[in-house]
């Protein structure tokens, strides 16, 4: 099948010969594995990176005429929040894609809104606050510290730090003008959750899979530290070393609570509009409650990272996964 893998590229001047050359040579990126995945099932695939400019990626896929778009973009001009258009360009234009709608990623971006619509659902979520440059900052008296304070609009715990975590409402302001000033957003401040971090990766449509559950472990944190998924935490491997923190496959989850999270995870998986794949990261309070944190329609699907490895844990090796994700979005 005739198969045009697009992502956003720091090439966009390369052809598809040159990424292809890229993924011979084991280069370490996402759409380079997606792409051997596909090219080893036997797929005709066309690599087209995405730059400041969307004219060639249309011209290359009219020339191409795919049957399927496998998209990988996570942004456009290296903008996060712009990664919906690309979908709605594909929606526009009448190509299949994989992945979830411009609906779904403009609206899980958004971090406020995604727990207003999660709250209506039933699905338990944080208590938070919304703050815009320019508010009178009052903390409403439910609010009730520690909290923690992020982007409205970011992902992959962009703007998360340990100073993210204020405990007094002069940390709160002062933490929310540094949001304003270095990320011209928004800030949602929410009651921080103690407990474990659970990520739930989920593949399908109308009929889900929930796949094993992975967790963030931590090591002893240091005085006043807190454990939650800073970018540092998450991206930085020589900060994750010196902190031993490590994403392994959740243990000591009994089977009714594993399925309690599934149902409650499937739910916010159709509740948002998402489809085909994506991941839930929920907090697991002392209490075994479910405090769902967030919801990714675009989640990190390289080879070995946390998605795909809980897909072969459910007998999906790689290949199998980026043919599943295919098969899903060709069903629909």
């Amino acid at each position: 099948m005739k198969i045009a893998v697009i992502f956003d590229s720091l090439h966009p001047e390369w052809e598809d010969a040159a990424f292809k050359r890229e993924v011979e040579q084991k280069a370490e990126e996402a759409e380079y594995d997606v792409a051997r995945a596909l090219m080893t099932g036997g797929h005709d695939v066309l690599m087209i990176g995405i730059g400041d400019d969307v004219a060639p990626l249309l011209a290359k896929l009219a020339d191409f005429q795919p049957k399927l778009v496998f998209n990988g973009c996570e942004g456009f001009r290296k903008n996060a929040r712009h990664e919906y258009a690309i979908a709605a360009l594909l929606d526009m234009y009448g190509y299949r894609y994989t992945g979830s709608s411009p609906t779904a990623l403009l609206v899980a971006r958004n971090k406020s809104l995604t727990k207003k619509i999660l709250a209506y659902h039933g699905i338990r979520v944080p208590a938070f606050a919304e703050f815009h440059e320019g508010d009178k900052l009052v903390r409403p008296s439910e609010l009730r510290f520690p909290l923690i304070v992020k982007p409205l609009l970011e992902d992959a715990s962009i703007g998360i730090a340990q100073a993210s975590v204020v405990e007094d409402d002069p940390s709160l302001a002062q933490r929310v003008e540094f949001i304003h000033t270095k990320y011209h957003q928004a800030a949602i401040v929410e009651e921080l959750v103690e407990g474990r971090e659970v990520y739930v990766g989920l593949i399908g449509n109308d009929k889900l899979e929930v796949l094993p559950l992975t967790e963030m472990t931590f090591g002893e944190p240091e005085m006043g530290e807190h454990r939650i998924a800073t970018y540092k935490a998450k991206w930085d491997e020589d900060y994750r070393k010196k902190k031993k923190i490590k994403n392994v496959f959740a243990k000591g989850v009994s089977d009714e609570l594993t399925g309690r999270i599934g149902e409650i995870c499937s739910t916010a998986f159709h509740a948002l509009w998402l489809q085909d794949y994506g991941r839930v990261d929920v907090r697991l309070a002392h209490d075994n409650e479910v405090y769902l944190l967030e919801v990714n329609p675009n989640p990190f699907i390289a080879a070995e990272h946390e998605l795909a490895e809980a897909a072969e844990k459910a007998g999906l090796k790689y290949n199998a996964f980026i043919q599943r994700i295919v098969d899903e979005a060709m069903a629909r």
